[in-house]
């Protein structure tokens, strides 16, 4: 286990990896300039076994009902995985696999590998849970901080054509209603059935273009610093109401990629 931080280099795009703080990317910077809301809690962090909120905190395995911490009160907020160190399963110039074996308070053995990868302008997040033992339901997602500027003068843009939004509760959690997306502000989770694709646009800077296979994005913009734009394997508290299982025979894959070009 490491906790020293990882470089990935490729053309003029670097990528922080940081194994010891969650397996969080903790930086990338395109010609110099960094694109990630930095500090220890930012950055982008892998969300695993659940994203988002889960109601009170509890989920139900069939008929075995489990209580997370509530690290987010009244809810438990974005899993486990982002409070531990990982492990350096191999890296090299442009590419890192880090791996996490999940513990307690987690009921479930099982095990997250995270590969980041690096091209010249483009970086790609894929994640895996497996189990060798019992089955259990879960969720992969990522959480990325990107700054709201990037040192010009205008902020940056969000612009994505989603086909539904989850109707969110005074609670934060969705209501099971599907309703026509709404403007910003948001703390919200939207449908992209055809798969996740947010561009986020900084005038006369950059524009980058996070994608995804899944069909489910939250977009986080209520706060000045950063926006957030996180695909993920289901709606928040989708433990309890999109359950995904993790099978032996069968894990729960993800991927998302962000690809820049310059304006």
């Amino acid at each position: 286990m490491s906790d020293e931080d990882i470089t990935l280099t490729a053309g003029d795009a670097e990528v922080t990896v940081q194994p010891g703080n969650g397996g969080r990317v903790g930086g990338l910077r395109v010609g110099g300039v960094e694109l990630l809301r930095q500090g220890e809690r930012f950055g982008c962090f892998p969300m695993v076994p659940w994203c988002g909120r889960v109601r009170d905190g509890r989920f139900r395995d069939g008929a075995t009902v489990h209580q997370m911490p509530l690290n987010s009160p009244p809810h438990a907020i974005h899993g486990t995985v982002r409070d531990g160190a990982w492990r350096v399963a191999r890296s090299s110039a442009d590419e890192a696999v880090l791996t996490y074996d999940l513990v307690e308070p987690w009921p479930y053995p099982g095990r997250v590998t995270q590969i980041v990868a690096l091209s010249e302008d483009a970086l790609t997040l894929t994640m895996s849970v497996e189990t060798y033992g019992s089955s259990f339901p879960a969720q992969i997602g990522w959480h990325p901080w990107f700054n709201r500027n990037l040192g010009g003068s205008e902020g940056v843009q969000l612009s994505f054509d989603p086909a539904w939004q989850e109707e969110r509760g005074d609670d934060h959690l969705p209501t099971g209603n599907r309703v026509d997306p709404k403007p910003s502000p948001w703390d919200d989770c939207f449908g992209m059935p055809d798969g996740v694709a947010v561009a986020l646009t900084w005038p006369g800077q950059l524009r980058l273009e996070v994608t995804s296979p899944e069909r489910w994005v939250v977009v986080y913009d209520e706060q000045e610093a950063a926006v957030c734009v996180e695909p993920q394997t289901g709606p928040p508290n989708g433990l309890n109401t999109l359950p995904r299982l993790v099978t032996p025979l069968e894990p729960l894959e993800a991927t998302t990629t962000w690809r820049w070009s310059r304006l």
